[in-house]
C-alpha cells in the first residue's frame, strides 16, 4: 500500500485537505505521550533520522529532536558550520554521504527556496522540509492549524489574519495554503513593502490597517520582522512599525470581540508584539510549542509507514 503522504513532506500547497486532516488527527494521540512520566514509545525504534540544518534554529530543531527521541528513533544532528559544507561540499554530496550510512529520513532546513525538493529528488531517503528560504515551513503550518483546531473545532469559516512580514515568511505561505484547504477565510495585514507583489493571487483579503484586520479576524498569527533577510529600507524604523502594526494590549482592549494570538517565534518583543500580549490570556504561543512536538511525531510516524488507524495503539506502553 502506498504511503498516504507520499515519500516526503516538502510543502502544504500540494497536499489535499484529507491529507492535512490525516496529519492533524494522527497528532492527537501523540499529545498524551508528552504528559507521561516516561515520554518515549517504540514506534520508530531502529530508524535513523538526520537533522540537517544549514540555518540557525532553536525551536524547530529541538522540537524535531524531541519528536524523534520520543518515538525511539536514532538521531544525528548536522549543522553547516560543523560539517564539510563549510569546506565547500555540496548539499547533494552531504546527503549522499549520509545516505550511504543507511539513514531513513532527513529533516532539512536551508536558506534557499526549493532546497528540500532539490534534495528529495536526488536521494531515496524520506525528506522533511523544516523550512526552505521564503518558500514553506510545512510542520509549522500544521502545528498552527492544530492549535487553532483545538480551540475552534472545525476550521471551516474561521477568520484568520496573518500579520507582519509576509514577504519574507515561509510560515505565512504554509499557513495560507493549509488554512484555505480546510475552509478558513484568510487575510494578511502589514506594510505594502512587506507583502508580496502577487499577494492577491493567494486568494486572501488584504488589510492596510491593523485595527481593521482585528475587527475582521477571530485569530491573529503575528509574524516577526525578519531583519536578517532585509536588504533595504522596508520600514522607517522599529518604533514606527510597532506604532502602526504592533499587536499591543491597547489594540486588543479596543477590539469588539475576543481575539486569539499566535506567533511562530522567535518573537521581537516590543516590535510586532508586546510582552503583555505574548504572555497574556489571549496568547496560544505556548500551545503552539507543545503541539509542535505532536505534529512532528505524527509526520515522522506517517512517513515511516505507520498506519493512521494504529496511531492510538502506536503510542502503546512506554518504553523503559
Amino acid at each position: 500500500m502506498t504511503n498516504p503522504l507520499g515519500k516526503d513532506l516538502l510543502a502544504l500547497e500540494p497536499l489535499s485537505a484529507d491529507q492535512i486532516r490525516l496529519i492533524l488527527d494522527t497528532a492527537e494521540p501523540f499529545k498524551e505521550i508528552s504528559e507521561r512520566a516516561i515520554k518515549k514509545v517504540p514506534a520508530l525504534r531502529g530508524s535513523t533520522i538526520v537533522n540537517l540544518f544549514f540555518e540557525p534554529s532553536t525551536r524547530t530543531r529541538i522540537s524535531f529532536e524531541f519528536a524523534e527521541k520520543r518515538l525511539s528513533a536514532d538521531t544525528v544532528n548536522v549543522t553547516a558550520s560543523g560539517s564539510s559544507v563549510s569546506k565547500g561540499e555540496t548539499l547533494v554530496d552531504t546527503a549522499r554521504n549520509l545516505e550511504a550510512m543507511r539513514i531513513d529520513m532527513v529533516v532539512i532546513r536551508h536558506g534557499a527556496s526549493g532546497a528540500a525538493a532539490f534534495l528529495a529528488n536526488r536521494i531515496e531517503s524520506t525528506v522533511i522540509n523544516a523550512g526552505d528560504g521564503t518558500h514553506e515551513h510545512p510542520t509549522q503550518g500544521l502545528l498552527d492549524l492544530l492549535t487553532l483546531r483545538d480551540h475552534f473545532g472545525d476550521l471551516a469559516g474561521l477568520r484568520v489574519c496573518i500579520c507582519g512580514d509576509v514577504l519574507h515568511s515561509r510560515v505565512a505561505r504554509s499557513n495560507i495554503w493549509g488554512l484555505k484547504k480546510l475552509g478558513a477565510e484568510v487575510a494578511v495585514c502589514g506594510p505594502r513593502s512587506l507583502l508580496p507583489n502577487a499577494i492577491a493571487e493567494f486568494g486572501v483579503t488584504v488589510f492596510d490597517r491593523l485595527d481593521e484586520a482585528m475587527e475582521w479576524a477571530q485569530a491573529l498569527n503575528v509574524l516577526r520582522l525578519q531583519l536578517e533577510r532585509m536588504t533595504g529600507g522596508y520600514i522607517p524604523s522599529l518604533r514606527e512599525y510597532n506604532r502602526v502594526f504592533g499587536v499591543t494590549r491597547e489594540r486588543l482592549d479596543r477590539a469588539t470581540h475576543p481575539l486569539l494570538i499566535l506567533h511562530p517565534g522567535p518573537m521581537n518583543r516590543g516590535v510586532e508584539i508586546d510582552s503583555d500580549v505574548a504572555d497574556g490570556p489571549h496568547s496560544l504561543i505556548l500551545n503552539q510549542v507543545t503541539n509542535g512536538v505532536a505534529i512532528r511525531m505524527a509526520v515522522l510516524y506517517l512517513l515511516a509507514g505507520g498506519k493512521p488507524e494504529l496511531a492510538e495503539a502506536a503510542k502503546g506502553a512506554p518504553e523503559r
